[in-house]
């Protein structure tokens, strides 16, 4: 990224997303590829009257951690983080990956154990995020990498170009284009909050949920850039049905295709893939995890391709996507799991969603 997007971008994450204000303590964690957006950002805040922690990664840092931990290195919490979790007042997460060594994801028992150690942090993690009033403010943003790149098949200028043209950065002012998203989607998820039963249909869908009493969100960049969705949390018991996901997923860098699952009183009651079945298995293993913790439509209309990252695809304009696992509490969600994982599929072609009754949605495109 060249320095005049650097400093949209870091401008963009610490005044509109992150709403930095005097003594705010910051807390960020990202990998040293990101070091050239990280200055903008730490000037940024400085400016701003805040302050910040950083907690950076380094190459073949995660892979060694999953080969050689000890369970002392697997339970230990850094005290850094947990301090920022419980008290600091904003946290950023810059995804800037390394070209993978290996595959971590592997040891499933090692990463079962992480999972209950660090089982209270992401609790307060969560209650703190989902407060009316952010006690927590938090972003999660993406420094384009050669990994991510390959990950998207696109060469890395072509992917940086992609990465700012979803965010805004090649426009003169990417605030303002962020506010007009703001007002769009406030503008439909106030009619969704009108209505209380909601069904998604389409040739290889039909699945119907409940959320009365659980609002839609608007999610206009504040906690994720890019964003470009709106999203609520079913009533656990209220989803009814079956979905396929025709786009890949991706998560705990394993990849499933084509996935199927079938839901009755909230439950998901079989699931298939066309590649992945063995870690759909696993993850269906999992506690919390055969409930679903949201559903979503993807609004962005400068993200028309899948790139293997899920901070991007599920923001896709013309899609929608539901995650098994944990509830967003800002929705009133109950659902706890240790996963939270989003999968999507195609709406342009025959896809229609209702809301009590009505049809307010078509071909990838809101009626209302």
């Amino acid at each position: 990224m060249n320095g005049d997007i650097l400093k949209k971008y870091a401008h963009l994450l610490v005044h509109y997303c992150l709403d930095i204000k005097p003594n705010d303590r910051v807390y960020l964690q990202s990998s040293t590829l990101a070091i050239p957006l990280i200055k903008e950002v730490h000037k940024a805040i400085l400016v701003a009257g805040a302050s910040l922690d950083t907690q950076l990664e380094f190459e073949d840092q995660s892979f060694d951690f999953w080969e050689n931990a000890s369970d002392f290195a697997i339970d230990h919490i850094s005290p850094l983080q947990k301090e920022a979790f419980d008290h600091y007042e904003a946290y950023l997460l810059i995804k800037a990956p390394f070209l993978e060594s290996g595959n971590p994801s592997a040891h499933t028992a090692k990463s079962d154990r992480r999972a209950i150690a660090t089982a209270p942090l992401q609790k307060k993690y969560f209650e703190r995020i989902g407060t009316p009033t952010r006690d927590l403010k938090r972003n999660f943003c993406l420094y384009p990498t050669q990994a991510s790149a390959n990950l998207a098949k696109m060469d890395l200028d072509t992917y940086t170009n992609f990465v700012a043209n979803a965010c805004f950065l090649n426009t003169p002012d990417p605030v303002a284009n962020w506010l007009n998203i703001r007002y769009m989607q406030q503008n439909i998820v106030d009619k969704l909050n009108l209505a209380s039963r909601f069904r998604f249909l389409s040739s290889n869908t039909d699945i119907r949920f409940n959320c009365q009493g659980r609002p839609w969100i608007n999610s206009d960049g504040l906690n994720n850039m890019p964003s470009g969705e709106v999203f609520t949390s079913p009533i656990e018991d209220s989803v009814e049905g079956y979905i396929t996901f025709t786009f890949p997923g991706y998560y705990m860098r394993r990849e499933v295709q084509n996935v199927r699952l079938e839901v009755k009183n909230g439950l998901i009651e079989s699931w298939s893939a066309d590649l992945g079945q063995d870690f759909l298995d696993y993850i269906f293993s999992l506690d919390g995890t055969r409930r679903f913790g949201e559903a979503a439509i993807g609004t962005n209309t400068n993200i028309q391709q899948m790139t293997g990252n899920i901070l991007f695809d599920e923001k896709i304009g013309g899609t929608i996507h539901m995650a098994i696992g944990q509830s967003y509490a800002q929705c009133g969600g109950k659902n706890v799991s240790s996963v939270h994982w989003d999968m999507i599929t195609d709406m342009t072609k025959d896809g229609q969603i209702f809301a009590d009754d009505q049809l307010i949605y078509e071909h990838g495109k809101f009626l209302i």
